[in-house]
């Protein structure tokens, strides 16, 4: 069953068309037009401001125009040479992200006369850029015809999503961070700097929540319905706990009508929890299904507290429009867990690991879902006995497919870094509990000991069940972040890496 994704922003490009005054506007205007037919037709949702800007009142009445038809990503289209001055201001007064693209000579017929030099015009925006601070998404071949533009507008509508969510983003703590996890309690600070809020509340406060939401007896009714379609019949392999599930939609309540109620200025939410060791003892369960359901729908929930686990998650389902997860890169593979002559797709023995959770994974990306309980928090809290407070966690093997490891986080310095790696969940039997798959990732042996360790990433990493690190690249890059670490490949080596290492 696959819900509803929510919580997520949707684009609408404004488009402009830009042309300097020695120039003939009528070159911009033709261009703009072919570009706009080409934007219908890859069903890119824009609008075209009908000013052309020549100059600075151009770009004042090109932005009420854009803000009026509700657009919240500029895409700047030399369509010639291009005033640097009025441009560079239309971005900088726009309040959402913008890309610059430039308009390729169509054939050698525009070459005697109506040569539009955008290509230079470019060079010149890029410096202006600077002069104003300012930063833009500037595609690879960021000159191009009608139809190449068009398809990089698309995908610049894809790295907007994740900006605009993010500026618009608010994420709700309950509980301290975590002692025994000093990786959780990262900078709040550089948070504030990307336009993220953050509200920070006890377990208390989530306590009393959930203990108000107990009046709330339909919406908890529908609530264990849906876990119930979801799970299967009361009583079978996937759904052993049916009394639990009352509690549970009770907590989905209190967490939903908590949102509500506390958004305030902001349009998203996200959430970081404590999940454990009290919340069990406190409760009655873990929260894990919960946070599955949650996060399946586009309200991501990390464990223990990690702040930058629900941004980084929040970034991935933004990029996918599907749903992510948070594992810990956890655990090597023994040989004997591989198939003889499985595909690794492009990876290395060395480069497998499995990513796991206690099961906080949505069960649209698990083979075979089923609500079982915390073995480890089972040892500590019930002595190994017959489970009680440690039920509630949704566990099988992750779908085999593509898959996207990202990670933007606060370091301890206050500086923000990221990595993004793609890969491929494998299509073997992790033969091990919690929600986990085992991850193939090209060069990931090196990334590790590089990136991950060399530049003290902790054991969290956001998933998404799609390749887009491209995406996330650029998506991270606006919001002002340069350190992003990516796999590099055999012979290419890592700031530091020690030349004279033998390869294995």
């Amino acid at each position: 069953m696959t819900r509803k994704m929510e919580n997520i922003p949707e684009i609408r490009l404004g488009v402009v068309g830009v042309s300097r005054d020695c120039f003939p506007a009528s070159l911009t205007k033709k261009r703009l037009a072919a570009l706009e037919k080409c934007l219908a037709a890859d069903r890119v949702a824009h609008h075209v401001a009908g000013t052309v800007v020549e100059n600075e009142r151009d770009a004042l009445a090109a932005l009420a125009e854009l803000n009026a038809a509700g657009a919240n990503a500029l895409l700047v289209y030399l369509g010639n040479f291009g005033p640097e001055g009025p441009t560079t201001i239309l971005m900088q007064r726009f309040p959402g992200p913008a890309m610059v693209a430039a308009a390729a000579e169509e054939d050698r017929t525009v070459l005697a006369s109506d040569r539009g030099d955008a290509l230079c015009g470019l060079l010149n925006n890029s410096y202006n850029q600077k002069l104003r601070g300012l930063k833009s998404y500037i595609a690879q071949y960021p000159v191009g015809l009608p139809e190449q533009i068009s398809r990089q507008a698309a995908e610049f509508a894809a790295i907007a999503r994740v900006v605009v969510g993010i500026r618009k983003l608010k994420i709700f703590t309950f509980g301290p961070r975590p002692y025994d996890f000093l990786a959780c309690n990262a900078p709040i600070k550089p948070l504030y700097d990307l336009g993220v809020e953050v509200m920070e509340n006890s377990e208390l406060d989530l306590l009393l929540r959930y203990r108000e939401a107990e009046g709330e007896k339909e919406w908890i009714k529908e609530i264990v319905a849906d876990m119930t379609r979801e799970l299967g019949e009361p009583g079978g392999g996937a759904n052993p706990y049916p009394d639990l599930l009352p509690k549970l939609a009770q907590l989905e309540v209190a967490l939903l009508k908590f949102k509500d109620e506390s958004l305030g200025a902001s349009q998203f939410a996200a959430f970081a929890d404590k999940c454990w060791p009290s919340f069990e003892s406190a409760f009655g369960f873990v929260p894990c299904y919960v946070n599955s359901r949650l996060t399946g729908r586009g309200f991501p929930v990390s464990c223990e507290v990690d702040i930058y686990g629900a941004l980084s998650e929040y970034m991935d389902l933004c990029a996918a429009q599907a749903p992510a997860t948070l594992l810990d890169i956890n655990n090597s593979v023994p040989d004997d867990v591989i198939p003889e002559g499985a595909d690794l797709f492009a990876a290395r023995r060395r480069d497998l690991f499995m990513g796991f959770h206690c099961g906080n994974t949505c069960a649209e990306c698990v083979l075979s879902p089923a609500m079982k309980y915390q073995l480890i928090m089972n040892r500590g809290l019930e002595g190994g006995g017959k489970p009680d407070i440690t039920r509630g966690t949704i566990e099988g093997a992750l779908k085999p497919g593509d898959i996207t490891f990202f990670r933007l986080q606060g370091h301890p310095d206050g500086r923000l870094g990221a990595y993004v790696a793609e890969g491929r969940i494998l299509e073997a039997d992790p033969q091990t509990f919690g929600g986990v798959g085992i991850f193939a990732i090209p060069g990931f042996a090196r990334f590790y000991r590089h990136i991950l360790v060399g530049k003290g990433y902790p054991h969290h990493g956001s998933v998404a069940f799609a390749k887009v690190g491209k995406i996330l690249f650029e998506a991270v890059k606006l919001l002002g972040v340069d350190d992003i670490g990516a796999p590099l490949p055999d012979g290419l080596p890592y700031p530091g890496e020690n030349p004279f290492e033998q390869s294995e």
